[in-house]
């Protein structure tokens, strides 16, 4: 195996986690579920810097990393919300940008032109603060630690972050969609 393939493996490794995750906080085994929780939050920055520093960048990763990410939030927040600790609306608000985001990249690529997209300042930030905010919570519902307003201002702060993404990958689509035309 080439070591430029590394990033790739930890992405599929993070997929794998998705699963062990959502039955060990179904299974009310917090401390588990938060210890994997912190395992992928973690591989999803080491995976990122990898690709960054030593140019392992594939097309594949490209594919994989966001599809990971994607999976890990869906399946976080959907189990958080079954398991009563987020509002439904919250979480509904954080896969709706992601539908839109992935609606509106595969509507480009093949209306306009093949995507190579670089995430936005906002969505890298409002990724960390997604996966910041499962960490919480969970740990909160284990330790009841944080406060639960440390978590609510954490999640209002990704409602910000999650308004200002939308706002730039519509504005950044437009803009290209004008470029392409001209």
């Amino acid at each position: 195996m080439k070591l430029k393939y590394v990033p790739n493996m930890i992405c599929i490794a993070r997929i794998i986690l998705v699963a062990p995750i959502v039955w060990a906080l179904l299974e009310e085994r917090y401390g588990l579920g938060l210890s994997l929780s912190i395992v992928a939050g973690l591989s999803d920055a080491l995976d990122g810097y990898l690709a960054r520093r030593f140019d392992w960048r594939t097309r594949l990763g490209g594919l994989l990393d966001p599809a990971a990410d994607k999976l890990l939030m869906f399946a976080s927040f959907v189990t958080m919300t079954w398991m009563g600790w987020v509002p439904v609306w919250f979480t509904a608000i954080v896969i709706g940008r992601d539908i839109v985001i992935i609606t509106g990249t595969i509507v480009y690529h093949f209306l306009v032109e093949p995507v190579h997209g670089e995430p936005t300042r906002a969505s890298k930030l409002n990724t960390v603060l997604q996966i910041l905010f499962i960490l919480l919570t969970i740990a909160h519902a284990w330790l009841g630690w944080p406060p639960m307003i440390v978590v609510e201002a954490l999640g209002a702060t990704i409602l910000v972050t999650i308004a200002i993404s939308i706002v730039q990958y519509v504005t950044t689509g437009f803009s290209r969609l004008r470029q392409a035309k001209q």
